[in-house]
């Protein structure tokens, strides 16, 4: 897997990347790390030539975005703009909003939007993804939300983002997911699940912890993404059980051993 590249997910050290000095710092740490590429998102109001500025000086590719359903709806000409100066090909959104999630018709109007903005993205040179949680997994039928949204749009308009923890925790198999995306996935995030021990009255709890330390299967995740075809590993941990930069480097270590670089 030598021609594979980590990359870290920003939204894990939100907390210290609101402002521009804070961004510059946060850059170092995964810079030193040994990350080479980052993926944009929930960062403060930093003018897009200054981010690019600090991704330069220390040496990451800025290899993805998160960018917010509305931004997509009402500026996309922005959007496109930024990422050419970032020299960043990869556009993703987040979530889908809440109105579109509770029932067929919703997903299905989803779809045709996402489909819509993905076919936009395409002619500028740009791929469009779709990142998961748990609540697309939702049955309506023999079909999930999940099923819907990529049935239901054109794989060169719309791409997947999959997440491994999201799709355990809703219940699907993460090996069976990459691969049925091959060709379809540039970026891939990766987290982990474990099983924190009971506290007193309250049961052990599931919770997100870094690659390689928790329950999952990862040799085979990471087999699948081979196969699939996969340009980008993102590590993201939404919540994190000690300083997040840590967890990053926690993550980084047991990736390199797995054969990631």
């Amino acid at each position: 897997m030598s021609d594979t590249v980590l990359a870290a997910q920003l939204y894990t050290v939100r907390d210290y990347t609101q402002s521009r000095d804070g961004l510059a710092r946060s850059l170092e740490k995964v810079a030193a790390i040994g990350y080479r590429a980052v993926q944009v998102s929930a960062i403060g109001d930093i003018a897009d030539a200054d981010v690019k500025r600090l991704a330069d000086d220390n040496g990451l590719t800025i290899c993805n975005t998160h960018i917010s359903y509305d931004r997509l709806g009402k500026a996309l000409d922005s959007v496109i703009a930024q990422h050419k100066l970032w020299n960043c090909r990869h556009v993703a959104i987040g979530s889908m909003p809440s109105e579109f999630r509770g029932s067929v018709d919703g997903f299905r109007r989803f779809a045709g939007i996402a489909n819509a903005i993905g076919e936009k993205l395409a002619a500028a040179g740009l791929t469009f993804s779709y990142h998961n949680h748990s609540f697309e997994l939702v049955k309506f039928g023999r079909r999930t939300g999940l099923d819907i949204i990529f049935d239901e749009t054109e794989g060169r308009f719309l791409q997947a983002e999959l997440d491994t923890y999201w799709l355990q925790h809703g219940g699907a198999d993460p090996v069976a997911w990459i691969d049925r995306m091959t060709g379809r996935m540039p970026v891939v995030h990766l987290k982990d699940m474990i099983m924190l021990p009971a506290r007193g009255e309250q049961p052990p709890q599931q919770a997100m912890a870094e690659v390689g330390e928790g329950n999952m299967n990862f040799p085979g995740i990471l087999a699948a993404c081979q196969r699939s075809g996969v340009e980008w590993y993102a590590v993201e941990q939404d919540i994190c059980q000690r300083d997040p930069f840590e967890s990053l480097a926690i993550s980084y270590r047991n990736l390199r051993a797995l054969g990631l670089s």
